[in-house]
């Protein structure tokens, strides 16, 4: 117990003493004698109180930072114990969930409706080891139940922000109105008229189911063990990371699909520049003054670049001068630092046309904290068991199922590019 709480107790009986000598008309010497104690007493510990205080501020400190950590620390060990090999062969098997994974498919499952077991979207982090650091934050933790998108991922690197969706629809307004001050021109003039204040909404809609389908064999169950449940976590973190990567880039809109930020780009207003030359950093350069004269970025830090490896690679070949082996890439990363430059070859189509070959790019800005572009996500992943399809061979047939779209938040936070050689 901390010294100033026992002071506080000690002052507490003191003063309920003094109170009932106090109400005394005729004290005793002894009863006299004992209330100058309790007032010399009383007096000291006001001043022991007051040092037990400063003495005790920094533990004070230290547990409010330990209260305030722990709630995501306790989460993340709770989800370090989730184990999918559980769900697998409950699946197949109809074995009993215990433990840690019970209880984290029953909270889910008083969340919302499955056909078949709920696992949440940590499960398919890849784990090293299965264990995890205590108290170490998840730096891309935005929102609860989803922590973040998978590491390897484009969306993540170029500013997208994963949102988890409980039920229905969510949008986000976006302001469309161009309010302007006046100043009145003359002592007794009016200033500039109200001017609407609008919006336009960007909405997310469970409209798109993305799947994967797990086989698994008989002689896998018996014999892998434990290193199922990391095979199949590399298996749906792969596939589910690569499908998510090229929708929210290159979503065609139909058979199932998302609109994608290019196949949208016309659809959101988002500026397309052909730019039908070599690459070059002048030509980036001008998508960046773009973005600064609009007020979506202070400076070329600010600016988040997605380019093919061959772009890379046609700007690395091009030299400024061969006397000083300066290139084009030497110039762009001068600028925009290299650490927001994404390479990727799945959420941009391969370079055609020619000769010589396009390619394209996209820029993008976190203006104002405000990410550039949202994927929905539905709930947690459903897995569910096809007891029919492989009942034969004894093998077990998992379908992954995941409710997603993509939207963006301002037009003005991105830029397509188009023609690069």
């Amino acid at each position: 117990m901390l010294e100033s709480v026992k002071i506080s107790r000690r002052q507490s009986e003191i003063r309920q003493q003094l109170a009932e000598l106090v109400g005394k008309q005729t004290p005793t010497e002894d009863e006299t004698r004992s209330m100058e104690t309790l007032d010399s007493e009383y007096r000291t510990n006001e001043t022991r109180y007051r040092a037990a205080l400063i003495a005790e501020d920094e533990e004070r400190r230290e547990a409010g930072a330990e209260l305030e950590t722990r709630s995501e620390r306790e989460w993340s060990d709770m989800m370090a114990g989730f184990e999918l090999r559980q769900v697998a062969l409950a699946l197949d098997e109809g074995k009993q969930l215990d433990g840690q994974t019970a209880e984290i498919v029953t909270e889910l499952r008083s969340a919302g409706g499955y056909r078949g077991l709920p696992v949440p979207w940590q499960a398919l982090e890849i784990r090293a080891g299965e264990t995890i650091a205590s108290g170490t934050p998840d730096p891309v933790s935005t929102r609860p139940i989803i922590d973040r998108l998978f590491p390897a991922s484009a969306a993540a690197r170029m500013g997208a922000q994963m949102v988890n969706i409980n039920s229905g629809q969510v949008e986000w307004p976006v302001v469309t109105s161009a309010v302007s001050a006046g100043w009145a021109a003359t002592e007794t003039g009016n200033v500039a008229d109200p001017a609407a204040y609008t919006t336009t909404d960007r909405p997310l809609a469970p409209d798109h189911c993305l799947g994967v389908q797990m086989r698994i064999t008989r002689k896998t169950l018996k014999q892998s063990g434990a290193a199922l449940e990391q095979a199949v976590r590399r298996d749906m973190n792969g596939a589910m990371a690569q499908a998510m990567d090229q929708a929210v880039f290159l979503g065609s809109g139909s058979t199932g699909e998302p609109t994608g930020v290019f196949t949208g780009a016309a659809t959101w207003s988002i500026t397309e520049t052909a730019i039908d030359a070599a690459a070059s950093w002048s030509a980036f350069r001008a998508a960046v003054v773009r973005f600064m004269t609009s007020n979506a970025a202070g400076s070329p830090e600010a600016v988040k670049l997605m380019i093919r490896p061959e772009v890379w690679a046609a700007l690395d070949d091009t030299y400024i001068d061969t006397g000083t082996g300066v290139t084009e890439w030497d110039r762009l990363t001068r600028n925009i630092p290299a650490g927001n430059v994404v390479m990727t070859t799945n959420a941009l189509a391969a370079p055609a046309g020619g000769p010589p070959v396009a390619s394209n790019a996209l820029l993008t800005t976190s203006a104002g904290g405000t990410p550039p572009i949202f994927v929905g996500a539905w709930n947690s992943v459903d897995v569910i068991r096809d007891p029919f399809s492989d009942a034969a061979s004894g093998g077990l047939r998992l379908t992954a199922l995941a409710t997603m779209d993509v939207t963006i938040s301002r037009a003005a936070q991105l830029e397509v590019l188009t023609g690069i050689q």
